[in-house]
Order: structure tokens, then sequence, then C-alpha cells
């Protein structure tokens, strides 16, 4: 047989209950993961389309005309006359044009003088260590000039 506890608690053994929690959820947690979120979708996330840079390939030609062993262009390529073409070399300091330095600032006079004169083509040279910004910044003077054939060629020994 077994013996039947009572249900009621002796006297001596009564402790206070603890109330019942109910189940507490954290928003700052949360909170904190979507501000990670939101921050990583920024930075990874390209603000600018590429078709805003319009690119297409050239050749320089003397303003001779192609000689008659010369190789016709591939297609799509344009040809462009050497003596209308400005030549700048863009340095980590400014840029360099005519044997002249200029800062980055001064790129929007220079530009300025070159669409005055007639010339739409220039050849950007690139040194070593030259930001992508700089180049960026020259190229969007350039086509606010109407300047908009702009080739660009690294300098010798800039990938070594």
């Amino acid at each position: 047989m077994q013996v039947a506890r009572p249900s009621i608690r002796p006297p001596g053994l009564d402790l206070p209950r603890r109330p019942r929690r109910r189940g507490f959820f954290a928003m700052t947690a949360l909170a904190d993961v979507l501000f990670q979120l939101l921050i990583f979708f920024m930075v990874s996330a390209s603000l600018v389309s590429y078709s805003l840079l319009p690119l297409r390939s050239g050749a320089l030609r003397d303003s001779g005309g192609a000689a008659a062993g010369e190789e016709a262009p591939q297609a799509g390529t344009t040809l462009t006359e050497a003596r209308a073409t400005a030549v700048w070399t863009l340095n980590p300091g400014g840029i360099t044009a005519s044997g002249q330095q200029f800062t980055l600032s001064g790129a929007a006079a220079l530009a300025e003088a070159l669409a005055a004169q007639g010339t739409r083509n220039v050849l950007i040279v690139l040194r070593p260590a030259v930001p992508v910004q700089d180049l960026v910044q020259v190229l969007e003077i350039l086509s606010a000039r109407g300047i908009d054939s702009v080739q660009i060629a690294e300098a010798p020994g800039g990938a070594g």
C-alpha cells in the first residue's frame, strides 16, 4: 500500500513564490543586426551605373592617312588624328600637359583651353600610384567640356 502525500505544505517551509515571468524579447540585438546589414549593403552596393562612363577602343594615326602596308582598323575601333590629340600625364600630384605641371583643380581650365582651340581628343597617360578617383575626376571634367574622345594608356614601367 502506498502512503498518500498531503498536498498541503508544512507551515515552516512556505517559501515565497516567484512571479511567473512571461517571455522577454530584447529588440536591441535585432536592431544591431539590422544596422550591420544596412551598412554592409550600403558599402557593397554600386551607387553609380557603369554606363555613365562610355568606353570604346581607339587608335592614333598620323595625319597622312593609312599607308598601303597598314592594316585596316578592327570593327568598332576609331582612328584619331595624332596631331589633334592633347597628351596629359596624370601623376599622383596633378597633371603634366605640354611639359607644365598643373594641379587637379587646374584641369578644368586646361579642358576649357582645349575646347576653345577645338581639340576634342585627349590621351591620358597614367603614372603608377594614381588614385582611381583622380582619373574619374579628370574624365568627368573632360566630358563636361564636350571632350568625349579620351584614350587612356599606362606609363612605361607602371605594372612592375
